[in-house]
């Protein structure tokens, strides 16, 4: 990875400053086992002792703090960044786990599952970095042996702070390690992976990632005694909330099946989730998501030659399946990612968080302006049939 220039890196405090007083902290984890300050509890991050550094890893890692997605795309993909509905792409497909997976209890087709799976079991990567759930709240978890990635299976729905798995993996000297992140989770893995405080002996730690796709996660604080109130003590087997027009957030348990219309969850939202532009996970090697009208497939966007690699070896090995994907599915795909893109940035511009020039006031995310005004300007339809 190139080096990522030391500007508009700041420390611990204006993070504090920046983003958990602008009630922006998604609780990704970035910061989290870094060094002593930084924890998380049931979803919030908190710091714990004073710092006085200027610069700072949590800083530049924080995918809510001073973002440049020009610099970033043009330091990781050697691109500019256009803002497009589905970011770069080399290729999208329908994928399921292959015949060489265990049944097991996955989200919609296992595809997640079934390329961790593969890269531990071929050596690919030494360790995987995946969401865990103890009770109701997910954990962050770092898994060596194959046949554990299975019990991190499926779609949590809330904040989870999984990078701090990764910054626990890096102290205990793994140096291939594949995650699975959301699309906040994959920028500041993006971010961390381009040296970004220029450290001599810096080392990427990141072999393969896998990003799944997501339009918000729920307060974590929130939603668990929304769900105990529906649990009834029952223990909680799956969470799953199914494509438009459903409206229903599916909660399983050993018993029972239940629906919560999301009427009674998007109050839970955080302000983050909401000036998010990336629906796809754009900086992932593999994006993978629902696929729509088929709840036993997977759709698949292929990224990088990395990404490409490990999927036709997945394949070979009998460890994933893959088909064509519908034309409608994918038009679909591209004007709710368009949507999100287009929403998040207007709003981020209304909150005074886009591209601030004010002396002393930092933005949460920075987009050339062009690219800025094409997205606002344009219809994600007509784009989309284009």
């Amino acid at each position: 990875m190139m080096e990522r220039a030391m500007t508009r890196i700041f420390g611990a405090n204006e993070l504090l400053q920046d983003v958990h007083q602008n009630d922006i902290c998604i609780g990704c984890g970035g910061c989290v086992d870094l060094c002593p300050y930084f924890k998380n509890y049931r979803g919030k991050t908190v710091m714990l002792f004073p710092c006085t550094l200027d610069q700072g890893s949590c800083y530049a890692y924080c995918p809510m703090a001073e973002v440049d997605l020009e610099e970033l795309s043009q330091k990781v993909r050697n691109v500019p960044y256009e803002g497009s509905p589905l970011g770069p792409y080399r290729q999208i497909l329908a994928s399921k786990a292959g015949e060489k997976m265990l049944p097991g209890s996955y989200q919609s087709g296992g595809s997640v599952s079934a390329l961790m799976t593969f890269a531990l079991k071929q050596g690919l990567i030494d360790a995987a970095v995946l969401t865990d759930r103890k009770g109701l709240v997910p954990n962050p978890k770092l898994v060596t042996d194959p046949d554990d990635v299975i019990t991190c299976a499926g779609s949590k729905f809330m904040a989870s702070p999984t990078l701090a798995a990764l910054n626990q993996g890096v102290k205990k000297g793994y140096r291939r390690m594949g995650i699975v992140g959301t699309p906040c989770q994959c920028l500041s893995v993006s971010q961390m992976r381009t040296n970004p405080l220029n450290k001599d002996d810096f080392v990427d730690p990141v072999e393969f990632l896998v990003g799944i796709f997501c339009t918000w996660a729920v307060d974590t604080r929130g939603l668990i005694p929304l769900l105990s109130a529906h649990l009834g003590g029952e223990a909680l087997i799956s969470v799953d909330i199914p494509p438009p027009p459903s409206d229903i957030m599916l909660v399983r348990t050993e018993k029972t099946k239940m629906e919560i219309p999301l009427v009674k969850i998007r109050h839970l939202i955080p302000r983050s989730c909401r000036i998010c532009p990336d629906m796809t996970s754009e900086w992932a090697d593999v994006s993978v998501g629902v696929l729509e009208g088929k709840p036993e497939w997977n759709t698949l966007i292929v990224r990088t030659e990395k990404g490409a690699q490990v999927v036709d070896a997945a394949c070979q090995a009998g460890y994933l399946s893959i088909d064509e994907i519908p034309a409608k599915n994918l038009q679909h795909l591209c004007i709710s990612s368009a949507n999100k893109k287009k929403q998040a940035l207007n709003q981020a511009k209304k909150q005074g968080l886009l591209n601030t020039n004010k002396d002393g006031i930092h933005a949460a995310l920075r987009v050339p302006e062009d690219v800025v005004q094409r997205v606002l300007a344009q219809d994600t339809e007509e784009i989309c049939q284009s």
